[in-house]
């Protein structure tokens, strides 16, 4: 199995040759789903007892499991959160990949650590984080936001040693990832939603009433978001900041999906307040042009989220001896895959001035998208966007006629666009962070929709 010889030298090459047919194409199949019966019919059992071999392995890839899995970066995938990593990062990935890179300790990752702390660096003066803030790329936001909140969870512990017994709360608006949520039922803590605008943007007034009312009760930590995932709003961030700092309450701010905008001046504005995060996230696999999966959490003071996390066992101790950072110090994991590599690779290669105009490229798309909604009779903008989401109404249909032409629309190579909800009306929701959308891909869907 570990011999590098003729035969893997062949599937070296074939492998290779995919990867960059893949990246070269423009655009990118669409594909879709297909049925386990349609696929146990046609792939059949690929584990077997002696192996099919390499070559033949990435022939039923390509010819069958590719074809039945959607590309997230094709320009017309508006569905969720769409991913377009650049080339070299997609490359990089692969260098990751074959270099048996363990990057969860300073010791045996040094170099990998030292590229992926620069990269944290960026995004931390992006929000305006100390000059000591620091932190670790994990999975996803959903693991992002459960460190994060462990980690105030564990400070709340260290500040009230006679409250370490009773249930710790947290407190979030309507617009919260549902990750957040989550983390708080794994946490075993209970989650209290404070008011929101109109627009559904946890107040900083609806914070502090909040905190008023719950005096006294062991309030671990205040999340707020800075981009929500259905509608791109952003949250109160100075209003929330003002109303946990007075009580003395740690503040987490999920950027998962709109803090790459930091990145672009037109934008910077919406996030006054962030700067005052204990914990941030910000997913460089969303609009950071970066590969699944990765997503930056970042820390104001990341001493607190070491005592937290650090794992003490007898055959861990020489990793504590001097004070080197351990990625694995920063999050619940232990094992990591050095995942910050390829979104460093990426900003070294192109410097942060192509990543500023790649996003303000796409928020200027936005605007132009609007417009098309807005000069459409048979269109409505439910919302205003804040960031690159649009919440569109078809007038006339009902929540069937919307989920019909979402299934028609993937099934035609169209798009790739899926009905949310919004107050309790089924929308079309698009998310836009790929740089290479052009307003015709847009205009075809929109005609569509006729």
């Amino acid at each position: 199995m570990h011999r590098f010889d003729e035969e893997a030298d062949d599937l070296a090459r074939a492998i290779v040759d995919y990867a960059v047919a893949r990246i070269r194409m423009d655009p990118p199949p669409l594909d879709g789903p297909r049925r386990e019966p349609d696929l146990r019919a046609e792939v059949g059992e690929t584990i077997t007892f002696d192996g099919i071999g390499g070559l033949e392995a990435l022939r039923v890839f390509t010819d069958h499991l590719a074809p039945a899995t959607i590309s997230v970066d094709h320009p017309r995938f508006f569905a969720f959160v769409p991913a377009a990593p650049t080339e070299s990062a997609i490359l990089f990935d692969l260098v990751v990949g074959a270099s048996s890179l363990f990057g969860g300790t300073w010791l045996e990752a040094a170099g990998a650590v030292y590229a992926e702390n620069q990269a944290l660096r960026w995004l931390a003066d992006l929000a305006g984080l100390p000059a000591d803030a620091g932190g670790v790329f994990v999975s996803g936001g959903t693991a992002a936001n459960l460190s994060g909140l462990v980690a105030a969870r564990h400070a709340w512990r260290a500040r009230h040693p006679g409250g370490a017994r009773r249930r710790a709360l947290v407190v979030a608006g309507a617009s919260a990832h549902s990750s957040v949520a989550l983390a708080a039922r794994v946490m075993d803590v209970d989650v209290v939603d404070a008011p929101c605008d109109e627009r559904g943007a946890l107040s900083g007034d609806g914070v502090d009433a909040t905190l008023a009312e719950l005096d006294g009760e062991p309030v671990v930590a205040v999340v707020a978001t800075a981009g929500a995932t259905n509608t791109g709003v952003v949250d109160d961030l100075a209003g929330v900041a003002d109303a946990a700092e007075a009580r003395g309450v740690w503040l987490h701010v999920d950027a998962a999906y709109g803090g790459a905008a930091l990145a672009a001046p037109s934008a910077r504005p919406l996030f006054a307040g962030i700067e005052r995060a204990d914990s941030l996230v910000i997913d460089p696999h969303k609009w950071l042009f970066a590969p699944y999966d990765c997503a930056a959490l970042l820390y104001r003071d990341p001493q607190q989220a070491r005592a937290a996390h650090t794992q003490h066992a007898d055959y861990l101790d020489v990793l504590q001896k001097d004070g080197d950072w351990n990625p694995s110090d920063y999050a619940y994991h232990l094992t990591r895959r050095a995942r910050g590599l390829p979104f460093w690779f990426s900003l070294a290669a192109h410097g942060t001035r192509s990543y500023r105009d790649a996003i303000e490229s796409v928020l200027a798309f936005t605007g132009d998208a609007a417009r098309l909604v807005e000069a459409a009779p048979h269109l409505e903008l439910a919302l205003q966007p804040a960031l690159s989401v649009l919440l569109v109404r078809r007038r006339g249909w009902a929540a069937a006629a919307y989920h019909a032409w979402s299934e028609r629309s993937l099934a035609e190579g169209l798009t790739f666009t899926v009905p949310t909800s919004w107050r309790g009306e089924t929308l079309l929701r698009f998310c836009f962070v790929n740089p290479r959308t052009t307003l015709r891909d847009f205009e075809l869907v929109v005609d569509s929709l006729r």
